[in-house]
């Protein structure tokens, strides 16, 4: 197994978390970004949106990470990160495209505007509204996690994944944020897992 992509995308990280909380034996190579790789046409003829991560398996390949980490889930981990049941599985679904379609299109221009943008460069009044929106999205996620120590329930399970990058920029990095004890005791969960500290929160964010 390869796992194509550099380890401060956010999109390998919850990849390269899941992979190492199953135990898998895989390869990472690095690409994007000052690595390069994903403009060649060998890359593109893997992923023609040239973007990490992208997974080979053999003959089989596959991009979009959050498909990535569903695939590994459903192979390796069936009954533990994915569970079984199907109405229990539709609901983790849920939480891992709604990382996609509204905590991450939140998030990212603050990252983006505090992280990758030099300072003389940024629209603050464009960050601070890309603020207000990831707050109101996390508060979701707080909301969600009332009486829970997973986003699935007691367990770690495939919809912690996609979170798990997003949740650990968003306590790092310098604006500031409300009182969410409900998120914080799922970040301070998720930093207690060897896999994730070495997949995120040892990771400059950069």
């Amino acid at each position: 197994m390869k796992i194509y992509g550099r380890v401060t995308s956010s999109n390998v990280m919850k990849v390269l978390w899941a992979a190492d909380e199953l135990g898998l034996d895989y390869e990472r190579i690095d690409a994007g970004m000052t690595f390069g790789v994903v403009d060649t046409a060998e890359y593109r003829a893997m992923n023609p949106n040239g973007r990490v991560p992208t997974l080979v398996e053999g003959d089989f390949v596959l991009w979009e990470s959050n498909v990535i980490v569903r695939y590994l889930a459903t192979k390796f981990g069936m009954g533990t990160l994915c569970p079984s049941e199907l109405t229990n599985r539709a609901d983790l679904e849920r939480w891992m495209d709604w990382q996609q379609t509204t905590q991450n299109p939140a998030f990212t221009p603050v990252f983006w505007g505090l992280v990758r943008t030099p300072p003389e460069q940024r629209d603050q009044s464009a960050i601070d509204a890309a603020v207000k929106q990831s707050i109101a999205a996390m508060r979701i996620l707080d909301a969600r996690m009332e009486g829970r120590k997973w986003i699935g329930g007691e367990e770690l399970t495939m919809a912690d994944f996609p979170v798990g990058p997003n949740i650990h920029r968003f306590f790092n990095l310098p604006f500031e944020r409300p009182d969410l004890p409900n998120l914080k005791r799922l970040y301070d969960r998720m930093c207690e897992r060897p896999a994730y500290i070495k997949n995120i929160a040892s990771i400059p964010i950069s």
